[in-house]
């Protein structure tokens, strides 16, 4: 009878309703993004500070790095028995307690992985800074939600805030932090759900973290080439290149993962150590710890060694395989802006302006987060830069194929209609080598390609059977 005869007050009455608890959470999530930010900031800003101090302190010294054996064997001992979620490159840990726990990470990491990263980056490690504090930031977040006794879904929501805010901390990008962290997840899809509160966390600390002193490296790039149908192209050209050097970047990752972890841990810690020290002795020592010096340069137009980006890729995988602790993304940006500055040399492109798109782009396709990468492209050098960076991060992003430096990540969308792949499953799980699923049975270019491929493929064994 109520509804009969009032339809108008029970609708008004629905509206209302639902805009007040659409305000709720707009509150309720404002109050604990600024919370996590601040948390996470402070944190991070702690971090870097102290890291910063050790740095300046143990460099002094001409051959600090001859320790890094031990010290990594020390670091994988205390990983191993007190917490084993801190080993690796921590972003790729809390990535896989979202999926699986819903955020649940164990207090225990917040010092451990402090700690560990600071002596591996210390003593030459070639590792990143963004991944410690990334699993710091989520660690914090996730012990938060336990002590408040939260649900599981808002727990997980908050350690993504926990990710968008260590990484804009530490690279003082604050929108290109807080995409990462709903981008990062999902290959090919944005976790809208916690967009909002990302991005409150990531610009929350971000200036947490300036209030220690931290400075941040931002080169504005004016001199980009006017835009031209030639110079469009030699981008495209640019990020086919730079999808190589990400599948390059990405299958010598997990090859050296794969043959260090046949040896037990305590004489692969040596080994590593051991081989770090020796391929730093023979090549150059710009290859050890974060490489900033080096990214500058190449960024700046200054020359660097030509196969600088093949050994920095050799001597972070080797680091990160054999125990050492410590991010993936300062090393990505090191070989990038060694790839572009190699392949600028090559091509008589601008060196300083490729170098640039190269390290972001690299970023894209070998995390598969082309839109953060492009964001952090204009945050750091500005928008001439980023429009190209843009392009080349899209195409960097599908030429790399079903890989990347985060196993965890879920594949959410087809890279290529011409693959036979299974959505909604870990990338470590994805089996796309060789099974193609034509698209049309017309003979277009992919379709007379791949049929090359495989006729090639079937001589070849059947050669080989005969022999």
């Amino acid at each position: 009878m109520f509804r009969k005869y009032f339809p108008k007050e029970i609708k008004i009455k629905q509206r209302v309703f639902e805009q007040s608890i659409l305000i709720a959470s707009i509150v309720k999530w404002t109050l604990l993004a600024i919370i996590i930010g601040t948390v996470v900031g402070f944190s991070t800003g702690l971090f870097l500070f102290s890291l910063d101090i050790t740095i300046s302190f143990f460099n002094r010294f001409n051959y600090y790095f001859f320790i890094l054996p031990i010290i990594i064997l020390l670091i994988a001992i205390t990983i191993r028995n007190i917490s084993p979620e801190s080993e690796g490159h921590g972003t790729e840990k809390v990535i896989e307690s979202i999926h699986k726990t819903h955020g649940q990470i164990s207090w225990k990491v917040i010092p451990i992985k402090a700690i560990t990263s600071i002596l591996t980056i210390t003593f030459g490690g070639s590792v990143g800074k963004e991944g410690p504090c990334a699993q710091i930031g989520g660690g914090i977040a996730s012990l938060f939600s336990n002590i408040l006794k939260f649900h599981p879904i808002d727990r997980k929501k908050l350690v993504i805030c926990g990710i968008s805010a260590g990484f804009a901390a530490v690279f003082g990008t604050p929108i290109a932090g807080a995409l990462f962290g709903v981008e990062v997840l999902f290959i090919g899809q944005i976790f809208y759900e916690v967009l909002y509160p990302s991005f409150i966390a990531g610009i929350v600390g971000f200036q947490t973290c300036r209030l220690f002193g931290i400075t941040y490296f931002t080169h504005p790039i004016n001199l980009v080439p006017k835009f031209t149908d030639l110079f469009l192209l030699k981008v495209v050209a640019f990020s086919i290149l730079i999808g190589l050097v990400a599948y390059l970047f990405i299958e010598t990752l997990n090859f050296t993962h794969k043959k260090f972890k046949k040896i037990p841990y305590k004489k692969r810690a040596i080994l590593g150590g051991l081989l770090v020290v020796f391929i730093v002795q023979v090549t150059s020592r710009r290859y050890l710890g974060l490489g900033l010096d080096t990214i500058a340069q190449a960024i700046n137009g200054e020359h660097i060694p030509k196969l600088a980006f093949l050994w920095k890729t050799i001597v972070t995988s080797i680091t990160l395989s054999c125990g050492g602790s410590g991010g993936i993304v300062t090393p990505i940006f090191y070989v990038g802006a060694a790839s572009g500055n190699l392949f600028a040399r090559i091509f008589n492109f601008d060196l300083g302006t490729f170098s640039a798109i190269g390290m972001t782009s690299l970023l894209a396709a070998c995390t598969n987060t082309p839109i953060a990468s492009s964001v952090m492209a204009i945050e750091l050098f500005g928008p001439k830069v980023g429009i190209y960076s843009a392009i080349c991060s899209i195409i960097s992003f599908t030429i790399v194929g079903y890989r990347s430096v985060y196993p965890s990540q879920i594949l959410g969308v087809l890279k290529s209609q011409s693959f036979k792949v299974e959505l909604n499953k870990e990338i470590k799980d994805v089996e796309s080598t060789e099974q193609f699923k034509m698209f049309s049975q017309r003979n277009t270019l992919t379709h007379i390609i791949i049929s090359i491929y495989l006729k090639i493929k079937k001589c070849r064994l059947f050669m080989k059977k005969k022999k």
